[in-house]
């Protein structure tokens, strides 16, 4: 079972790098059988001489380097949208048990603020792949908030500026005190971090003249091969050279893959399905009651529990 996901994962197509450097590859490799053409009619084509041109361990040491860094990219990337889930958890707790609903229209406040958390994360997602504000929003905002949301520049600065004024309010209608108050704007201020990180790494791309020496390393380092390798190879020279050519062009287009770890390709993070466990997970914890719903007249006393202030403490003096 285990040899057969294997190799299923082996020749897989989909979500390869194979669609993108086949041309290249078949290229390279043409001009190997050109090369084996041009040996086999006695023209003086075999310069073993060439294999110095460039030694292998720099252009290794190039790939890897590329490699490494469009991962580090990746796995930053990933870390981040990780911090916004923990964060939009952490925020969407303290909400639901610290803001007391005392009327029907604060516990519809109250996940009027969970859902916009969501949305945060939804418009975030929108807003790293470059896509106008669209449906997925539509249906965690109110029709005025969804249409100003579509006019801005930033959207997910401005559902961040909606959940902090939510707060605010809540503030100074003694609903919560400035520790709870002070708590809470901090996870906020942690969301809008994670969106400044994910936005440099989008803005931040590969510098282009390394970018372009690269290029012309692997493709002067690919099309010297069939020089160096036809004396002793023949009229196996087109394929040895296009199978090499895969693997260089194969490291390299998987650095660009993963550079940019916000995208709709396969290689990309799963923002979608990120999206979709958050709202699953408010939509649970707005089926609990917290306890400020139960009773609210031991609402001061739940305040103070969970700002760490024992309801027996006697005041500092």
């Amino acid at each position: 079972m285990e040899r057969r996901h294997w190799f299923s994962i082996a020749l897989q197509v989909k979500g390869s790098v194979i669609p993108s450097i086949l041309g290249r590859t078949l290229i390279c490799g043409l001009f190997g059988v050109l090369i084996s053409i041009l040996f086999y009619y006695r023209t003086p084509v075999s310069l073993p001489i060439l294999a110095s041109l460039i030694p292998n361990i720099v252009l290794g040491l190039l790939l890897v380097f590329r490699t490494n860094t469009a991962y580090e990219r990746f796995w930053e990337g990933r870390k981040l949208w990780g911090t916004i889930v923990n964060t939009t958890r952490n925020l969407a707790r303290h909400i639901w048990i610290v803001v007391p609903a005392k009327s029907d229209a604060d516990r519809h406040g109250k996940i009027a603020a969970l859902r916009s958390l969501v949305a945060f994360a939804v418009a975030t997602k929108l807003h790293l792949r470059q896509e106008p504000v669209n449906d997925e929003l539509e249906g965690l905002l109110t029709p005025e908030k969804f249409q100003k949301l579509k006019r801005m520049n930033n959207p997910p600065l401005e559902v961040a500026f909606w959940i902090g004024d939510y707060l605010q309010n809540q503030y100074k209608h003694q609903s919560i005190d400035s520790y709870q108050l002070t708590a809470m704007q901090e996870l906020l201020n942690g969301l809008v971090d994670c969106l400044g990180g994910c936005e440099r790494i989008l803005k931040t791309p590969m510098p282009l003249a390394y970018s372009i020496h690269l290029k012309q390393l692997i493709l002067l380092y690919c099309l010297s091969l069939p020089f160096q390798m036809v004396g002793s190879l023949q009229w196996w020279t087109g394929p040895v050279v296009a199978l090499i050519s895969f693997t260089l062009f194969g490291i390299e287009e998987i650095g660009i893959e993963i550079e940019n770890p916000f995208g709709r390709d396969p290689n990309d993070l799963p923002l979608d399905a990120i999206c979709e466990t958050m709202l699953r997970n408010i939509h649970d914890l707005i089926t609990l009651t917290p306890c400020t719903d139960v009773n609210s007249s031991d609402h001061e006393e739940t305040q103070r529990t969970l700002s760490g202030i024992h309801p027996d403490a006697s005041p500092m003096r």
